[in-house]
């Protein structure tokens, strides 16, 4: 009996050395140090011996437990950090891994295009909160209570006199407030109105608005401004035309509209946006001298500038963020 005891340990020993991977080791485990394996249960058999054998073979079986426990657990960190290495092993000689690098939305590349053509033309750049009051959105351009604009049914109104604002216009009166003439700016950024959603309109959408105030000013300066504008964002060849129409904020009131073929070569006047003079009232309401000083501004609809120049039929791919379509740009 005390033979077999020396045996088995010498048996899981030789067998420990054959264990290649985890798998393995576990399955020797359970056979040897389980507590149904067989070093476990020498331990069981000591108290069957003689008694003048028990010391010895209590003796045997505690060793035998040491020795396999000891050579198991030194196995078992040899085989995990083997296991580890291989993880980490690169072979230098495979493909790399394609990293996917992303780049800026197609509306931002627009106003990035934007703003640096009129930071050329001498333009500087202004911003303003989203959330207006009505004398900046609607009193200080010159829009009565009773005209439509003011409708709540158009318009995001967040409390009696606080709104989303509705045009980027509220900007060009800030900048009026605290800045004397010259003024030579323009001002990008998100409006709202509650428009039907559909191919051409959103609830959300992106203006770039321009102000210039100075002595002097008159709509011919307007005129060459657009002019250079459309002909470096579409191209030398785009034609364009001034159509009469009518703003609060400005007098004389212009639409600016291009001469663009689809697919098919069909050719049509497009809507870009509205200009015209700065209104006095507008003026005086923000202390300038209106007797002195004129100025022109013009706002436009930065992703009906993206759709006409890039031929995107539908606003709606904008803001769906569908990788197939934003990867083009």
């Amino acid at each position: 009996m005390l033979e077999q005891f020396e045996q088995i340990g010498a048996q899981a020993l030789a067998e420990l050395q054959t264990v290649q991977d985890l798998k393995a080791l576990e399955d020797f485990r359970i056979k040897y140090l389980g507590r149904k394996g067989l070093i476990m249960g020498l331990l069981s058999e000591v108290g069957r011996l003689p008694r003048e054998e028990k010391p010895r073979g209590g003796q045997l079986a505690n060793k035998a437990k040491n020795e396999v426990t000891a050579a198991f657990e030194e196995r078992k960190k040899a085989l995990e950090e083997n296991q580890k290495q291989q993880r980490e092993l690169i072979d230098v000689t495979l493909p790399g891994t394609a990293v996917h690098i992303g780049k800026r939305h197609v509306i931002m590349q627009t106003i990035d295009e934007l703003l640096d053509i009129f930071g050329r033309m001498g333009f500087g750049v202004a911003y303003g909160p989203e959330v207006e009051d009505e004398w900046h959105n609607f009193v200080a351009l010159n829009i009565p209570p009773e005209h439509p604009a003011r409708d709540p049914l158009d318009n995001f109104y967040v409390e009696d006199n606080v709104l989303l604002r509705s045009q980027t216009s509220t900007i060009q009166i800030r900048v009026m407030e605290k800045t004397r003439p010259p003024i030579r700016v323009v001002a990008p950024g998100r409006v709202y109105r509650p428009d039907t959603v559909d191919a051409t309109h959103m609830y959300m959408f992106h203006q770039l608005e321009a102000l210039v105030v100075d002595e002097g000013v008159t709509m011919v300066d307007m005129k060459t401004t657009i002019e250079q504008f459309i002909h470096v964002f579409f191209g030398p060849d785009t034609k364009w035309r001034f159509r009469p129409s009518f703003f609060p904020f400005t007098e004389p009131s212009a639409e600016v509209d291009l001469l663009l073929a689809d697919k098919a070569g069909r050719e049509r006047w497009v809507e870009m946006g509205g200009c015209g003079m700065v209104d006095p009232n507008v003026f005086d309401a923000v202390g300038i001298d209106s007797e002195k000083y004129t100025g022109w501004a013009f706002g436009f609809g930065i992703e009906r500038l993206a759709m006409r120049k890039y031929e995107i039929s539908d606003i709606r791919w904008l803001t769906e963020n569908d990788l197939r379509f934003l990867k083009q740009f």
